[in-house]
């Protein structure tokens, strides 16, 4: 596996000094957020010149792209920001396989109207499940075209909150090119910590064999006054990574495990923490 990062965490005025700065970490591999190279997230065109400039940084620094951030709000309460997402995701397919890069990342909604990151209550209607998997399809419709595949990453904020419903999605758009981002902090309320075994055990069991893509970030108990988890840098909070780095591995999937939901600040400790466990595991094999 490639440990990496989400270049969005490195703020720099071109991709040439993101990239220089991720690589001066150690790191193998990214997750490419196009804004970091100072174009829109959905492109509506595709410039050839400044996609080898790019595919170029990376491949100088021994950088693999594993995804291409495509992330949008599937079932978003404007239906024409969905239809706007949808007409432009054949483009970023094309950055995407002209990128080197075969996996774009999705998430499946939330009928919230002002952030696909916060959770509805109009998620769990069965209207709601429609309407995602009919995106979903379209999307994976122009994926196939182009021989690239969708990461999709459960959330509990999102549609599909459980690693159950992960595989009944996969199950149901029936596609190759559909797969998923392996994030096991995503999938814990608070309830859950104390069942921790259980939990990555249960999510590998239902997805373990369909990861295209693996994130690594940390999870812990609500803030004081929060309800909800909290969901940290890797290494500040009490995830087992043991565990997670051996199911990860014995899944079979040897792509690029990208760091996020940190501060530029903390890439160096979350890298020496995700690398130990990742070193522990390699050696035990």
């Amino acid at each position: 596996m490639r440990l990496g990062l989400m270049t969005h965490h490195i703020i720099r005025p071109d991709i040439e000094g993101v990239a220089a700065a991720i690589a001066k970490h150690g790191l193998s591999a990214v997750q490419l957020n196009l804004e970091s190279a100072g174009l829109p997230p959905f492109p509506s065109t595709f410039d050839p010149a400044l996609c080898r400039r790019i595919r170029a940084v990376f491949d100088d620094r021994d950088l693999v792209i594993s995804g291409l951030s495509g992330t949008f709000n599937v079932i978003d309460p404007d239906s024409a920001k969905v239809r706007d997402h949808v007409a432009r995701f054949d483009v970023l397919a094309r950055w995407c396989r002209e990128l080197g890069c075969n996996v774009i990342t999705a998430c499946t909604g939330t009928r919230h109207p002002a952030s696909m990151w916060r959770f509805h209550p109009e998620n769990a209607l069965p209207e709601s499940w429609r309407a995602m998997v009919e995106t979903m399809r379209q999307i994976t419709t122009i994926a196939e075209a182009s021989d690239v595949t969708i990461a999709f990453e459960p959330e509990v904020v999102n549609v599909v909150d459980t690693a159950a419903k992960a595989r009944r999605l996969i199950e149901e758009v029936g596609s190759d090119h559909l797969r998923v981002v392996m994030d096991p902090a995503n999938y814990f309320h608070p309830p859950m910590l104390v069942h921790m075994d259980e939990v990555l055990d249960a999510v590998f069991e239902q997805v373990g064999a369909f990861i295209a893509l693996g994130h690594a970030k940390d999870v812990r108990g609500p803030d004081i006054g929060g309800t909800e988890c909290v969901r940290p840098a890797a290494g500040t909070g009490m995830l087992d990574y043991t565990r997670y780095m051996r199911l990860l591995r014995a899944s079979g999937f040897d792509g690029g495990l990208i760091m996020h939901s940190l501060s530029e600040l903390e890439v160096a400790a979350s890298a020496a923490y995700v690398r130990r466990f990742l070193d522990a595991e390699a050696q035990s094999g």
